[in-house]
Protein backbone atom coordinates (compact mmCIF):
# COMPACT_ATOMS: atom_id res chain seq x y z
CA UNK A 1 0.00 0.00 0.00
CA UNK A 2 2.84 2.33 0.89
CA UNK A 3 4.47 1.63 -2.46
CA UNK A 4 1.21 2.36 -4.24
CA UNK A 5 0.85 5.68 -2.43
CA UNK A 6 4.42 6.63 -3.31
CA UNK A 7 3.85 5.72 -6.95
CA UNK A 8 0.66 7.76 -7.15
CA UNK A 9 2.46 10.65 -5.46
CA UNK A 10 5.28 10.52 -8.00
CA UNK A 11 2.81 10.49 -10.90
CA UNK A 12 0.95 13.43 -9.39
CA UNK A 13 4.22 15.32 -9.04
CA UNK A 14 5.16 14.65 -12.68
CA UNK A 15 1.77 15.85 -13.87
CA UNK A 16 2.00 18.95 -11.72
CA UNK A 17 5.51 19.76 -13.02
CA UNK A 18 4.66 19.18 -16.66
CA UNK A 19 5.05 22.48 -18.53
CA UNK A 20 1.91 23.87 -20.08
CA UNK A 21 2.14 24.68 -23.82
CA UNK A 22 3.05 28.33 -24.38
CA UNK A 23 0.33 30.54 -25.78
CA UNK A 24 2.98 32.87 -27.24
CA UNK A 25 6.31 32.74 -29.04
CA UNK A 26 9.56 34.63 -28.69
CA UNK A 27 11.11 36.33 -31.73
CA UNK A 28 14.55 37.95 -31.48
CA UNK A 29 17.45 38.74 -33.74
CA UNK A 30 20.24 40.97 -34.95
CA UNK A 31 20.16 43.10 -38.09
CA UNK A 32 23.49 44.36 -39.42
CA UNK A 33 23.29 47.81 -41.04
CA UNK A 34 19.61 48.13 -40.16
CA UNK A 35 17.24 49.93 -42.53
CA UNK A 36 14.87 51.20 -39.85
CA UNK A 37 14.31 51.56 -36.12
CA UNK A 38 11.56 48.93 -36.30
CA UNK A 39 10.42 45.78 -38.06
CA UNK A 40 6.90 44.64 -38.88
CA UNK A 41 5.62 41.06 -38.63
CA UNK A 42 2.26 40.70 -40.36
CA UNK A 43 -0.22 38.76 -42.44
CA UNK A 44 -3.78 39.49 -43.57
CA UNK A 45 -5.20 39.40 -40.05
CA UNK A 46 -2.24 40.29 -37.82
CA UNK A 47 0.39 43.01 -37.56
CA UNK A 48 2.97 43.83 -34.91
CA UNK A 49 5.72 46.44 -34.97
CA UNK A 50 8.87 45.53 -33.04
CA UNK A 51 11.49 48.07 -32.01
CA UNK A 52 15.03 47.61 -33.35
CA UNK A 53 17.73 48.88 -31.00
CA UNK A 54 20.66 51.04 -32.06
CA UNK A 55 22.93 47.97 -32.21
CA UNK A 56 20.47 46.20 -34.55
CA UNK A 57 19.08 43.79 -31.96
CA UNK A 58 15.38 43.19 -31.37
CA UNK A 59 13.27 40.93 -29.18
CA UNK A 60 9.58 40.55 -28.44
CA UNK A 61 6.83 38.05 -27.75
CA UNK A 62 3.99 37.35 -30.17
CA UNK A 63 0.63 35.66 -29.56
CA UNK A 64 -0.35 34.39 -32.97
CA UNK A 65 -2.14 31.83 -35.08
CA UNK A 66 0.17 29.29 -36.72
CA UNK A 67 0.96 30.14 -40.32
CA UNK A 68 2.83 32.23 -42.86
CA UNK A 69 3.84 35.80 -42.02
CA UNK A 70 5.77 38.59 -43.69
CA UNK A 71 8.84 40.19 -42.11
CA UNK A 72 9.56 43.77 -43.26
CA UNK A 73 12.57 45.77 -42.08
CA UNK A 74 11.77 49.09 -43.75
CA UNK A 75 13.63 48.18 -46.92
CA UNK A 76 13.05 44.54 -47.85
CA UNK A 77 10.87 41.65 -46.78
CA UNK A 78 10.98 37.90 -46.34
CA UNK A 79 8.58 35.10 -45.43
CA UNK A 80 8.27 33.53 -41.98
CA UNK A 81 6.40 30.53 -40.57
CA UNK A 82 5.43 31.20 -36.96
CA UNK A 83 3.51 29.46 -34.20
CA UNK A 84 3.11 29.80 -30.46
CA UNK A 85 5.84 27.93 -28.60
CA UNK A 86 8.60 28.90 -31.03
CA UNK A 87 11.75 30.55 -29.67
CA UNK A 88 13.12 31.93 -32.94
CA UNK A 89 16.28 33.96 -33.45
CA UNK A 90 17.11 35.66 -36.76
CA UNK A 91 20.29 37.24 -38.10
CA UNK A 92 20.71 39.13 -41.36
CA UNK A 93 22.85 41.74 -43.09
CA UNK A 94 20.83 44.24 -45.14
CA UNK A 95 23.65 44.65 -47.67
CA UNK A 96 22.98 41.07 -48.78
CA UNK A 97 19.49 40.64 -47.40
CA UNK A 98 18.22 37.31 -48.75
CA UNK A 99 21.65 35.70 -48.88
CA UNK A 100 22.43 36.28 -45.18
CA UNK A 101 19.19 35.34 -43.41
CA UNK A 102 19.82 32.57 -40.87
CA UNK A 103 17.58 31.31 -38.05
CA UNK A 104 18.42 29.54 -34.80
CA UNK A 105 16.34 28.13 -31.96
CA UNK A 106 12.99 26.40 -31.90
CA UNK A 107 11.31 26.87 -35.29
CA UNK A 108 14.58 27.52 -37.10
CA UNK A 109 14.49 24.45 -39.37
CA UNK A 110 11.20 25.48 -40.95
CA UNK A 111 12.23 29.10 -41.38
CA UNK A 112 15.67 28.26 -42.76
CA UNK A 113 13.81 26.17 -45.34
CA UNK A 114 11.76 29.22 -46.39
CA UNK A 115 14.89 31.39 -46.62
CA UNK A 116 16.73 28.84 -48.76
CA UNK A 117 13.66 28.29 -50.92
CA UNK A 118 13.45 32.02 -51.63
CA UNK A 119 17.08 32.09 -52.73
CA UNK A 120 16.64 29.00 -54.90
CA UNK A 121 13.60 30.40 -56.67
CA UNK A 122 15.46 33.60 -57.58
CA UNK A 123 17.42 31.59 -60.17
CA UNK A 124 14.89 28.83 -60.87
CA UNK A 125 12.57 30.72 -63.22
CA UNK A 126 13.90 32.07 -66.54
CA UNK A 127 13.09 35.81 -66.59
CA UNK A 128 11.13 35.57 -69.85
CA UNK A 129 9.56 32.18 -69.24
CA UNK A 130 6.21 33.21 -70.74
CA UNK A 131 7.89 34.26 -73.99
CA UNK A 132 8.94 30.68 -74.69
CA UNK A 133 7.28 28.69 -77.43
CA UNK A 134 4.72 26.28 -75.99
CA UNK A 135 6.86 23.14 -76.23
CA UNK A 136 9.84 24.90 -74.64
CA UNK A 137 7.58 26.35 -71.95
CA UNK A 138 6.22 22.91 -71.01
CA UNK A 139 9.73 21.47 -70.84
CA UNK A 140 10.94 24.34 -68.64
CA UNK A 141 7.98 24.00 -66.28
CA UNK A 142 8.54 20.25 -65.96
CA UNK A 143 12.21 20.84 -65.09
CA UNK A 144 11.35 23.54 -62.54
CA UNK A 145 8.75 21.26 -60.94
CA UNK A 146 11.31 18.47 -60.59
CA UNK A 147 13.79 20.80 -58.87
CA UNK A 148 11.13 22.14 -56.50
CA UNK A 149 10.09 18.58 -55.66
CA UNK A 150 13.68 17.54 -54.93
CA UNK A 151 14.19 20.57 -52.69
CA UNK A 152 11.02 19.85 -50.70
CA UNK A 153 11.87 16.16 -50.34
CA UNK A 154 15.24 17.16 -48.88
CA UNK A 155 13.44 19.18 -46.20
CA UNK A 156 10.85 16.75 -44.86
CA UNK A 157 11.57 17.72 -41.26
CA UNK A 158 9.95 21.14 -41.51
CA UNK A 159 6.66 21.85 -39.74
CA UNK A 160 4.17 19.20 -40.87
CA UNK A 161 1.42 21.72 -41.66
CA UNK A 162 3.72 23.78 -43.84
CA UNK A 163 5.06 20.63 -45.52
CA UNK A 164 1.52 19.55 -46.43
CA UNK A 165 0.77 23.03 -47.79
CA UNK A 166 3.97 23.06 -49.84
CA UNK A 167 3.22 19.60 -51.23
CA UNK A 168 -0.30 20.64 -52.22
CA UNK A 169 1.09 23.71 -53.98
CA UNK A 170 3.69 21.59 -55.76
CA UNK A 171 1.06 19.14 -57.00
CA UNK A 172 -0.82 22.01 -58.63
CA UNK A 173 2.26 23.80 -59.95
CA UNK A 174 2.46 22.49 -63.53
CA UNK A 175 -1.28 22.69 -64.26
CA UNK A 176 -1.46 26.23 -62.88
CA UNK A 177 1.44 27.47 -64.98
CA UNK A 178 0.05 25.86 -68.11
CA UNK A 179 -3.19 27.70 -67.41
CA UNK A 180 -1.28 30.96 -66.96
CA UNK A 181 0.50 30.37 -70.25
CA UNK A 182 -2.82 29.86 -72.06
CA UNK A 183 -3.90 33.30 -70.85
CA UNK A 184 -0.64 34.95 -71.90
CA UNK A 185 -1.84 35.84 -75.38
CA UNK A 186 -4.75 37.81 -73.91
CA UNK A 187 -2.39 39.68 -71.60
CA UNK A 188 -0.01 40.41 -74.47
CA UNK A 189 -2.83 41.83 -76.59
CA UNK A 190 -4.00 44.06 -73.74
CA UNK A 191 -0.47 45.31 -73.09
CA UNK A 192 0.17 45.96 -76.77
CA UNK A 193 -3.04 47.98 -77.00
CA UNK A 194 -1.96 50.08 -74.01
CA UNK A 195 1.12 51.37 -75.83
CA UNK A 196 -0.06 51.13 -79.45
CA UNK A 197 -0.48 54.90 -79.82
CA UNK A 198 3.26 55.41 -79.21
CA UNK A 199 4.43 53.29 -82.15
CA UNK A 200 5.65 55.41 -85.04
CA UNK A 201 5.74 58.59 -82.95
CA UNK A 202 8.84 60.67 -82.17
CA UNK A 203 10.35 59.36 -78.99
CA UNK A 204 10.14 61.32 -75.75
CA UNK A 205 13.63 62.59 -75.08
CA UNK A 206 15.99 62.75 -72.16
CA UNK A 207 18.42 65.61 -71.77
CA UNK A 208 21.82 65.60 -70.07
CA UNK A 209 21.37 62.48 -67.97
CA UNK A 210 24.46 61.75 -65.89
CA UNK A 211 26.62 59.10 -67.57
CA UNK A 212 28.38 56.58 -65.32
CA UNK A 213 31.49 56.89 -67.49
CA UNK A 214 31.56 60.67 -67.09
CA UNK A 215 29.78 63.67 -68.53
CA UNK A 216 26.17 63.84 -69.64
CA UNK A 217 24.23 62.08 -72.40
CA UNK A 218 21.06 63.06 -74.25
CA UNK A 219 18.95 60.95 -76.59
CA UNK A 220 19.85 63.25 -79.50
CA UNK A 221 23.52 62.27 -79.01
CA UNK A 222 22.57 58.76 -80.19
CA UNK A 223 20.73 59.70 -83.39
CA UNK A 224 21.70 57.61 -86.38
CA UNK A 225 21.68 54.42 -84.35
CA UNK A 226 19.01 52.11 -83.05
CA UNK A 227 18.63 52.63 -79.30
CA UNK A 228 17.56 49.79 -77.01
CA UNK A 229 16.62 51.29 -73.64
CA UNK A 230 16.47 49.39 -70.35
CA UNK A 231 14.58 51.26 -67.60
CA UNK A 232 15.59 49.74 -64.27
CA UNK A 233 16.55 50.30 -60.60
CA UNK A 234 18.95 48.65 -58.18
CA UNK A 235 16.09 47.56 -55.87
CA UNK A 236 14.19 45.79 -58.68
CA UNK A 237 14.72 42.02 -58.60
CA UNK A 238 13.38 41.31 -62.12
CA UNK A 239 15.58 44.14 -63.43
CA UNK A 240 18.70 42.61 -61.91
CA UNK A 241 17.71 39.18 -63.25
CA UNK A 242 17.96 40.59 -66.79
CA UNK A 243 21.51 41.96 -66.40
CA UNK A 244 23.37 38.79 -67.52
CA UNK A 245 21.15 38.47 -70.62
CA UNK A 246 21.52 42.19 -71.40
CA UNK A 247 25.31 41.90 -71.19
CA UNK A 248 25.23 38.87 -73.51
CA UNK A 249 23.02 40.59 -76.11
CA UNK A 250 25.13 43.73 -75.97
CA UNK A 251 28.28 41.68 -76.55
CA UNK A 252 26.70 39.89 -79.52
CA UNK A 253 25.63 43.18 -81.17
CA UNK A 254 28.56 45.36 -80.11
CA UNK A 255 29.68 45.97 -83.71
CA UNK A 256 26.17 46.66 -85.03
CA UNK A 257 24.39 49.98 -85.47
CA UNK A 258 22.74 49.90 -82.05
CA UNK A 259 23.35 51.45 -78.64
CA UNK A 260 22.28 49.74 -75.41
CA UNK A 261 21.19 52.35 -72.88
CA UNK A 262 20.26 51.60 -69.26
CA UNK A 263 18.40 54.35 -67.40
CA UNK A 264 18.19 54.07 -63.62
CA UNK A 265 15.05 55.40 -61.93
CA UNK A 266 16.46 54.81 -58.45
CA UNK A 267 14.47 56.95 -56.03
CA UNK A 268 15.73 55.86 -52.62
CA UNK A 269 13.58 52.75 -52.33
CA UNK A 270 15.45 49.90 -50.66
CA UNK A 271 17.89 52.26 -48.92
CA UNK A 272 17.97 53.68 -45.40
CA UNK A 273 15.32 56.36 -44.96
CA UNK A 274 14.77 56.19 -48.72
CA UNK A 275 17.94 58.22 -49.12
CA UNK A 276 18.45 59.52 -52.66
CA UNK A 277 22.15 59.97 -51.95
CA UNK A 278 22.54 56.32 -50.93
CA UNK A 279 20.49 55.26 -53.97
CA UNK A 280 22.84 57.19 -56.24
CA UNK A 281 25.90 55.59 -54.65
CA UNK A 282 24.19 52.18 -54.86
CA UNK A 283 23.62 52.73 -58.59
CA UNK A 284 27.31 53.39 -59.20
CA UNK A 285 28.36 50.45 -57.03
CA UNK A 286 26.06 47.96 -58.77
CA UNK A 287 27.26 48.99 -62.23
CA UNK A 288 30.87 48.47 -61.11
CA UNK A 289 30.22 45.23 -59.20
CA UNK A 290 28.23 43.63 -62.02
CA UNK A 291 30.51 45.06 -64.72
CA UNK A 292 27.55 46.42 -66.61
CA UNK A 293 28.30 47.73 -70.09
CA UNK A 294 26.50 49.93 -72.55
CA UNK A 295 25.52 53.51 -71.77
CA UNK A 296 24.61 53.74 -68.08
CA UNK A 297 22.52 56.80 -67.21
CA UNK A 298 20.82 58.16 -64.08
CA UNK A 299 17.37 59.68 -64.67
CA UNK A 300 16.98 63.30 -63.57
CA UNK A 301 13.75 62.74 -61.59
CA UNK A 302 13.21 58.98 -61.24
CA UNK A 303 9.67 57.93 -62.24
CA UNK A 304 8.64 61.56 -62.70
CA UNK A 305 11.26 62.17 -65.40
CA UNK A 306 9.80 63.40 -68.72
CA UNK A 307 11.22 60.43 -70.63
CA UNK A 308 9.69 57.95 -68.16
CA UNK A 309 6.25 59.55 -68.04
CA UNK A 310 6.29 59.98 -71.82
CA UNK A 311 6.47 56.20 -72.16
CA UNK A 312 3.75 55.64 -69.51
CA UNK A 313 6.16 53.70 -67.31
CA UNK A 314 4.86 52.84 -63.85
CA UNK A 315 6.53 49.46 -63.41
CA UNK A 316 9.95 48.09 -64.25
CA UNK A 317 11.85 46.62 -65.93
CA UNK A 318 10.70 48.18 -69.17
CA UNK A 319 12.48 47.92 -72.50
CA UNK A 320 12.12 50.27 -75.47
CA UNK A 321 13.43 50.22 -79.04
CA UNK A 322 13.93 53.53 -80.86
CA UNK A 323 14.92 53.85 -84.53
CA UNK A 324 17.95 55.72 -85.89
CA UNK A 325 15.59 58.58 -86.83
CA UNK A 326 14.31 58.93 -83.26
CA UNK A 327 10.97 57.27 -84.06
CA UNK A 328 9.54 54.70 -81.63
CA UNK A 329 9.69 51.17 -83.06
CA UNK A 330 8.52 49.30 -79.96
CA UNK A 331 7.60 51.10 -76.71
CA UNK A 332 7.36 47.76 -74.88
CA UNK A 333 10.13 45.73 -76.46
CA UNK A 334 11.03 42.13 -75.53
CA UNK A 335 13.36 41.61 -72.57
CA UNK A 336 17.01 40.68 -73.18
CA UNK A 337 16.29 37.16 -71.93
CA UNK A 338 13.41 36.70 -74.38
CA UNK A 339 13.99 34.80 -77.62
CA UNK A 340 11.69 37.37 -79.23
CA UNK A 341 14.31 40.13 -78.92
CA UNK A 342 16.76 38.70 -81.46
CA UNK A 343 13.86 37.98 -83.80
CA UNK A 344 12.96 41.68 -83.60
CA UNK A 345 16.57 42.76 -84.20
CA UNK A 346 16.91 40.37 -87.14
CA UNK A 347 13.67 41.63 -88.69
CA UNK A 348 15.21 45.11 -88.75
CA UNK A 349 18.57 43.83 -90.05
CA UNK A 350 20.37 45.30 -87.08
Amino acid sequence: MKKLIMTLSAITTLIACKEEPKDYMTFSGTIIDKNSDSIVVSNKTYSKTIKVNEDGTFSDTLKIESGRYSFYDGGESTSLYLQNGFDLNMTLDTKMFDETIVYAGLGSETNNYLAKKSLMEETLFPPSLFDFEEADFKAAISEISAKKSEFLNNNKNIDSTLYASEMESLNQFESQYLEYYAKQEERNKARAAKFADLIGQPSPTFENYENFNGGDTSLNDLKGKYVYVDVWATWCGPCKAEIPSLKAVEKEYHDKNIEFVSISVDNGRGYKNKSQELAYEGWKKMIADKEMGGVQLFADNAFQSDFITGYKINSIPRFILIGPDGIIINPDAPRPSSPKLKKLFNSLNI
